[in-house]
């Protein structure tokens, strides 16, 4: 019974009967034939009706029914790409301080849209610049602080 060793796999589960594997297996082939009879339901609700049932059938019939509502992450609704790249764009721009995709900034002086120009892939506050020992000994920022090794 393929049952059981789906059933062995679970670590929770010591010892399983054959009449509980049995129930098992009865339960979840009703299950299953609910499911299915739903997505048939939905496919035939459709604006044209269809005879095969497809995954936005089941998709459908787990938003549609209370008692499926449990499947909600295992069976999510598809959306359009479109709808989540432009959700994406959207997010991706209120971190950004709320510029919309697409929309260069104020400050935006250069061409690429930046306001500092990058040198060879540093940005200009990368650059080191050399100090004159005229200027006085240079305190280090980092003095006091903990090395951390490993």
């Amino acid at each position: 019974m393929p049952v059981k060793k789906i059933i062995a796999v679970d670590p929770d589960i010591n010892i399983c009967s054959n009449n509980a594997a049995f129930a098992i297996t009865l339960a979840t082939e009703l299950f299953i034939q609910y499911l299915a009879e739903q997505g048939h339901n939905m496919a035939k609700l459709d604006r044209k009706p269809r005879r095969n049932v497809q995954y936005k059938d089941l998709s459908a019939a787990v938003v549609a029914k209370d008692n499926l509502e449990f499947l909600d992450d295992t069976i999510p609704k598809t959306q359009p790409y479109k709808e989540i790249k432009q959700k994406a764009a959207e997010t991706r721009a209120k971190l950004q301080g709320g510029k919309t995709a697409g929309e260069p900034g104020d400050e935006a002086g250069l061409p690429n849209g930046k306001r500092q120009k990058s040198l060879n892939g540093f940005g200009v506050h990368d650059v080191v610049k050399k100090t004159d020992e005229a200027e006085g000994p240079r305190v280090d920022p980092t003095d006091g602080d903990v090395q951390m090794t490993g």
